[in-house]
């Protein structure tokens, strides 16, 4: 499985952003596509994850502003960002996990593969 990631780049405050996430296949139907992100000088932090079944998480740092959603006929997923602000510009990673448990989205060593990081800058 390979994943692209596409999307980011930079926005003003209180913006609008979407990073996509392309899969070329998935090994298991039962899956689970999380984005995390980074900041300069900073560990990775868990975003949002959205499973095979449509469920989704997000982190309380970005609670209802971000949204997670997923086009399983282009096995693309979505982080639609909306009313962003300088805390959220970080470098912007997806991953998915086989198997992994729903619950436990926000360990890093849940997920099998990863995508490259892309880029969000939100000015002031």
């Amino acid at each position: 499985v390979r994943l692209v990631a596409s999307g980011g780049g930079s926005v003003d405050t209180g913006g609008s952003l979407r990073l996509s996430c392309e899969a070329s296949s998935y090994s298991d139907s039962n899956y689970i596509v999380a984005w995390f992100r980074q900041a300069a000088g900073m560990g990775r932090e868990p975003v949002a994850v959205i499973s095979s079944d449509g469920r989704t998480k997000y982190a309380d740092s970005v609670g209802s502003r971000f949204t997670c959603s997923e086009d399983k006929v282009k096995n693309t997923v979505y982080l639609n960002m909306d009313r962003v602000t300088p805390e959220d510009t970080a470098k912007y990673y997806c991953a998915v996990g086989y198997g992994a448990a729903f619950t436990k989205w926000t360990e890093e060593g849940r997920y099998n593969v990863w995508g490259r990081g892309n880029q969000v800058t939100v000015y002031p």
